[in-house]
């Protein structure tokens, strides 16, 4: 503690230059320009503030955060509402060539070398929790069961969640409390009595989980999460500091807006 050299600016502006650099992905470069310092100075300074900020958590009220999956699941049931997964995939650079783990960040649905993270919502948008970041080629529930999604479900309160249809198994496993749009019976000459049924099904249960995609859009819009261009080993502080801040900024309006 104390060794090292002094810091030439304060903890404010070492703040305001990381927030800057997660909402609009300024370099470090220029944000060395604006402060007068080095380069240097910057990328040792949001070194240390980025994960801070990915260790607050998501702000669901006033004093209240939730800062793992356990919790989330907690508050759910608590607060007896629905809560809504779905993973999503960010672009990063291509590992160097002669890397053993190169192909692990090839995604197979967008033929891209991205992370992914899973975001839980509740019914209303609200970010919940950002998970930490897994290659790109990781499927949608195998990463909910290295986040032990199901033992938590069957070991904890009655939930509701809503996922699409990367998680259809979940259900079986979790007692019916991780619903998924509905299997397709007939492949070849369906009934038109059951295309009808079936699209019904699916477009209520879409209805229901859209929230999640609204609530990823609001991450998306922070230009650090729009293509990644540096290191991959920061991405899940980045991810998580990104969804703390969301989630306090939605906290605030949902706050403004009552007092209104």
């Amino acid at each position: 503690m104390g060794a090292g050299a002094k810091h030439r600016s304060v903890f404010v502006d070492r703040l305001l230059a990381t927030l800057v650099h997660l909402r609009h992905a300024t370099t470090h470069d220029e944000l060395a320009c604006w402060f007068g310092v080095d380069r240097s100075t910057i990328t040792r300074a949001i070194g240390e503030v980025r994960p801070l900020l990915a260790e607050r958590g998501c702000s669901v009220s006033q004093g209240v955060r939730l800062r793992t999956l356990a919790e989330v699941i907690d508050h759910l049931g608590t607060s007896e509402k629905t809560g809504i997964i779905d993973g999503t995939e960010i672009r990063v650079r291509r590992p160097a060539a002669g890397r053993k783990d190169r192909d692990q960040f090839i995604s197979g649905k967008n033929k891209q070398n991205a992370i992914k993270t899973m975001v839980v919502t509740d019914g209303d948008g609200r970010m919940l929790f950002c998970s930490p970041t897994e290659p790109g080629s990781c499927a949608d529930i195998t990463h909910a069961r290295q986040l032990v999604l199901v033992r938590l479900l069957a070991d904890g309160p009655a939930v509701e969640i809503l996922a699409d249809a990367g998680y259809q198994g979940l259900g079986a496993q979790t007692g019916g409390r991780v619903i998924t749009p509905p299997h397709r019976k007939f492949k070849k000459n369906a009934p038109d009595w059951y295309e009808e049924m079936y699209e019904r099904q699916r477009k209520t249960h879409s209805s229901r989980r859209i929230r999640v995609e609204h609530g990823i859009a609001h991450l998306k819009n922070w230009r650090a999460l729009a293509r990644h261009l540096g290191r991959r080993e920061h991405m899940s502080d980045t991810v998580q500091a990104i969804a703390g801040l969301l989630s306090h900024q939605q906290t605030a309006d949902l706050k403004l807006a009552r007092q209104m």
